[in-house]
């Protein structure tokens, strides 16, 4: 089974299961601010081994303690499964204080 693009009605229930998401040019979006860049450094770190694990890479953008996450997939043209559950991962990364 391939993968496809999601309905609004699949993506409004996968909004449902996800923390500050929302839907912004047709990708799933979510600005996280963090106490400083170290924290967000290390939250973008530990997304990483994840991210490369599901061959899927977000668009994201960073400045100092504040970064910008968008999903999408280009190869369906959408938001599809692989964007909820990479959501769904990056909620679920516990943010490190720096030190």
């Amino acid at each position: 089974m391939g993968l496809s693009k999601l309905s609004d009605n699949e993506i409004q229930e996968g909004l449902r299961e996800l923390n500050g998401w929302s839907v912004q040019n047709g990708k799933l979006h979510k600005e996280i601010e963090f106490s400083d860049f170290d924290v967000a450094w290390n939250f973008m770190t530990i997304a990483v081994v994840e991210i490369q694990k599901m061959n899927h890479h977000p668009e994201w953008f960073n400045v100092y303690n504040k970064l910008v996450i968008d999903l999408m997939t280009h190869d369906v043209g959408g938001i599809s499964q692989n964007d909820i559950n990479l959501a769904k991962y990056l909620d679920k990364i516990p943010v490190i204080p720096s030190l």
